[in-house]
């Protein structure tokens, strides 16, 4: 077996074991995409410059640039004022006004930071159901983000591999007439099926239930006596549904079942009654037996969140963020054995925090705050509208093509540091590293998936399996191929193994790469059916405890009507 065939062979294994791990998703991203670059480094198939050059890419700079100067947009009071004005007594109305506003946003802003700004605005108002507008809230963040190149990461990932390839790099706008087709189309199907979407309305009115457990002491006076003399049936707001003792659970759990010291009690319940438990002596609940002074936080797991992919124990929580999880939930699960769950992004925590967790420079990072706790300190409207002109500006000086995107960005976030609208120290600790990693070690990755000849190869299958429909049925596979691993993997990932691919047929078949390379871009953003397969659907699920059905009933219109439209506008706004 000659060099090239090695090589072929190892970098094949290398990618199905990405994408198995991947699927997995007990790793983080960032990790495993890290991993393979360095490997194919290590291995030769990179020079240390090659290598060091994917870090470096004017696009990926561009990137970490929006996402930082994004910090000041998030602190901007303008999106909070107006989004007061979206939600009326009428749903159509209140969906169509959320469904412009977000898109509108989206299309310039992180579209993590508009759901994270909105969501706590939808989840607490009276007049709708948080139900039938946070998963909407998701998807019009999403479509809002393809009509612009800094609407969404993926484009401007998509965008560092064409200047990777040789190819002009795209502008701020080439996407704007097919993203605002979609981003119509989408609103359209949103009205006009929003009887699929959930109504859980009666939960604005009911308790939140939680898991919520609670250790027995070794001096606790509940020791030795039965659940019924210790009056655990008797609580008004949570009842006692597990014992864990010895690592074996007891359930159902009987009247005249002992106490022991070390049982774990689990209830299920309102969390806003914890206090109840203080009655007890000798019981722990959250790390904390001090369950009278303990304030309630309601959180939910960034992505960009350090606790990714470990479990609680071993993230030191308590000592991290001086806080301890009463309650864990993932989508409309509750979880029970906190200690031993992996966390992941999109996990709601009900955390007791102690006096200095509002002081640690830790939270933002980690967590979207969804209520009891003051938010970071807004800016006042004039400030606001300043920033938020200057943002535009330099979005406006770049489309028109009189200043560099680059250069706008890093004089604005001088701008933003002069005048302490950001510090250094929320720079560091808000750095994109993730995305940093996962692209740069992307970029490598093409790079040799284009060396080895695999990248032609793949071309070549999709275009025999495909090709009898030409050119049109290429550019279909392509598509089709980034939307499935899109709703597997993550946006960004699916990005990055299918451009190379794409690439490689337009110049087996001599002809544009521009529509192949649009079809990636839309491809990896059209994540509506599994709720996994983007991180602003973790959020809102977190929330709402949607389940993976009712994002499957609109999710899969939805995706039909962004797929048909994106199939049938690209090549005719960019022609093979």
């Amino acid at each position: 077996m000659g060099v090239q065939e090695n090589m072929k062979l190892v970098v094949s294994l290398s990618i199905i074991a990405l994408l198995i791990l991947l699927i997995i998703g007990k790793f983080r991203a960032s990790s495993l995409f890290l991993s393979v670059s360095l490997l194919y480094y290590l291995l030769g198939y990179l020079s240390f410059e090659s290598y060091l050059s994917s870090y470096i890419s004017d696009s990926l700079i561009v990137l970490v640039l929006l996402l930082l100067v994004s910090i000041a947009i998030e602190k901007s009071s303008l999106i909070i004022y107006a989004s007061k004005f979206l939600i009326t007594k009428s749903y159509h109305i209140s969906l169509l006004r959320l469904g412009i506003f977000t898109s509108f946003v989206s299309a310039f802003l992180n579209n993590t930071a508009v759901v994270a700004t909105l969501m706590g605005i939808i989840k607490n108002n009276k007049l709708q159901a948080p139900s039938k507008l946070l998963i909407p809230l998701s998807y019009f963040s999403i479509v809002g983000g393809s009509m612009s190149l800094i609407g969404t990461s993926t484009n401007l990932v998509v965008n560092s591999f064409v200047v990777q390839n040789g190819l002009e790099s795209l502008a701020i706008f080439d996407f704007f007439i097919v993203g605002f087709c979609i981003s119509v189309g989408v609103l359209f199907v949103m009205l006009a099926l929003s009887f699929l979407l959930p109504n859980y309305k009666e939960l604005e009115h009911e308790e939140q239930e939680y898991l919520i457990s609670a250790k027995v002491l070794n001096t606790s006076s509940m020791i030795g006596k039965s659940i019924k003399d210790n009056s655990l049936r008797n609580l008004e707001y949570l009842f006692l549904i597990e014992i864990e003792r010895n690592g074996q659970s007891i359930t159902p759990i009987s009247h005249d079942e002992i106490i022991q010291a070390g049982d774990i009690l689990i209830f299920s319940g309102d969390v806003a009654h914890i206090d109840v438990l203080q009655e007890f002596s000798g019981l722990e609940v959250g790390e904390s037996n001090k369950i009278h002074s303990l304030e309630i936080v309601d959180v939910v797991i960034s992505p960009q969140s350090n606790l990714i992919s470990k479990s609680v124990k071993d993230s030191k929580f308590r000592a991290k963020f001086d806080a301890s999880i009463i309650a864990l939930k993932r989508g409309s699960q509750n979880i029970s054995k906190v200690g031993q769950t992996i966390l992941k992004a999109g996990d709601r925590l009900i955390l007791g925090v102690g006096r200095e967790f509002k002081n640690r420079d830790n939270i933002s990072k980690n967590f979207y705050i969804i209520s009891s706790i003051a938010k970071s300190q807004k800016l006042n409207k004039a400030f606001s509208f300043l920033v938020v002109f200057l943002f535009f500006l330099v979005i406006a000086l770049s489309a028109f093509g009189i200043f560099p995107l680059s250069k706008g960005l890093i004089l604005f976030l001088i701008f933003l540091l002069i005048f302490k609208v950001i510090k250094f120290d929320e720079l560091k600790k808000r750095f994109p590293f993730d995305i940093f990693i996962i692209v740069g070690s992307s970029l490598a990755i093409t790079k040799v998936l284009v060396d080895s000849k695999l990248a032609d190869n793949l071309a070549e299958i999709i275009i025999s399996t495909f090709g009898s429909y030409g050119v049109y049925g290429s550019f279909i596979g392509i598509y089709l191929l980034t939307l499935c691993l899109t709703e597997i993997i993550t946006n960004n990932a699916a990005a990055a193994l299918v451009f190379p691919i794409a690439f490689s047929i337009s110049s087996s078949l001599g002809v544009s790469p521009l529509p192949f390379i649009f079809a990636v871009a839309y491809g990896a953003s059209c994540a509506f059916i599994m709720p996994h397969g983007y991180q602003t659907h973790l959020m809102v699920s977190s929330i709402c405890g949607y389940k993976t059905i009712d994002f499957v009933k609109i999710g899969f219109f939805v995706s039909f009507v962004y797929s048909s439209i994106a199939l049938i506008l690209i090549p005719i706004v960019y022609k093979f």
